[in-house]
């Protein structure tokens, strides 16, 4: 959206049929900002503002409040992707990148993908590099970035904290406590810390001690990077709504992710929370959606739907739609809008077009027991 004015306008079009109230905006992946910056790679802005002469995102800003939508600058936080010019690891070295349990760092990692002989029981969840919380220097770095985003555009309604937790190797294993799998955070500098604040010795490779305090400490890591982030952001811009993209099985997240975002909202860190509830199996979907809805922080659980995933038959999307609905969450955060706006391969009108036809009244949930294909 940002890099064509033009395109902006019609996202705020768009927005208004669907009676949105809030645009979640990519501004920050793979450490390159969509917007002016000193210690993110900000090629993609200059880019803009050489091709249009415009900041896009201020512009966007302001033509969304004008007609009361509210904008979260959505951030990629651990997620470097292949990035490897990074200027965090320009700052703070390759020591700020996870290491496996093996001692290989992911910069290692052949094609962004598990060494052999690994590789012929695991796979990367999602490939690519990931910044290591516990290392010295990241927390700092990260606040400082996201600091200098609020600075520079304070009429942000909110920062939306994506890839904020550890990266997936599946099959997943439940954390480190077992000594059997593939999980990170075994960096030489972040396991000197784990020492130093803990008076205990660090796992690493076949020596696998204090594996419930290490569990917990490099989980903790991951939580005080989100409670930095967010003190520092109110600090700037006191109204800001700090929220984040979160893995919909809670005890997955936390046992295997260093993932604890019912932590999050518990103490404060998150003003809400967007649970990706991205699947075509509509029984779990409503499994999940009926267990979020009794939560006691359901009013700040946002269900994020996968509308992604039915772009070729959008019935689909409005059956989960009135899943989430009638489960009891009052919050939806759709994934994504090109996938809504993009017109199917058949030639059916575009999901989106769908969702404004719905007029607000979905189609009923499925009454058959099991999965649901909805073509």
């Amino acid at each position: 959206m940002l890099e064509d004015p033009l395109r902006i306008e019609t996202l705020l079009e768009d927005a208004q049929r669907l009676a949105a109230t809030d645009l979640f905006v990519q501004v920050f992946r793979g450490g390159r900002a969509w917007y002016a910056s000193e210690l993110a790679d900000a090629a993609p802005y200059r880019t803009i503002v050489a091709t249009t002469g415009a900041d896009t995102l201020q512009l966007l800003i302001d033509r969304a409040h004008e007609i009361g939508l509210r904008v979260h600058a959505w951030v990629n936080v651990l997620s470097l992707a292949r990035n490897r010019g990074a200027p965090v690891l320009r700052a703070l070295g390759r020591d700020a990148v996870l290491v496996d349990r093996r001692g290989r760092s992911l910069l290692d990692y052949p094609d962004y993908e598990v060494p052999e002989p690994d590789r012929q029981w695991y796979r990367m969840g999602t490939t690519g590099l990931y910044l290591d919380p516990g290392a010295p220097g990241v927390r700092e770095h990260l606040v400082a970035s996201f600091a200098e985003l609020l600075a520079g555009y304070p009429a942000l309604d909110g920062l939306h904290l994506d890839y904020i937790r550890h990266p997936a190797v599946l099959p997943l294993t439940p954390g480190p406590r077992f000594g059997v799998g593939l999980d990170f955070g075994y960096g030489e500098g972040t396991r000197a810390r784990f020492e130093l604040e803990t008076s205990l010795h660090a796992p690493t490779g076949d020596a696998m001690v204090n594996l419930s305090r290490w569990e917990t400490w490099r989980r903790d890591q991951v939580s005080e990077l989100v409670a930095a982030i967010a003190s520092r952001s109110r600090e700037l811009v006191p109204a800001i709504e700090i929220s984040a993209a979160v893995i919909a099985y809670v005890d997955r997240a936390y046992l295997t992710l260093a993932q604890d975002w019912l932590r999050w909202l518990e103490d404060g860190s998150l003003d809400f929370a967007v649970p990706m509830i991205y699947t075509l199996d509509d029984r779990l979907l409503r499994y999940q959606a009926e267990r979020f809805a009794s939560a006691r922080e359901t009013d700040r659980i946002w269900a994020g739907l996968g509308t992604w995933l039915f772009a070729s038959r959008p019935v689909g999307a409005l059956v989960q739609l009135a899943i989430a609905r009638r489960a009891g969450l009052r919050h939806h955060a759709f994934f994504s809008y090109d996938s809504m706006a993009d017109a199917t391969a058949d030639g059916e009108s575009p999901l989106l077009e769908r969702l404004v036809a719905a007029d607000g009244q979905p189609a009923d949930p499925p009454t058959a027991q099991g999965p649901v294909d909805a073509r």
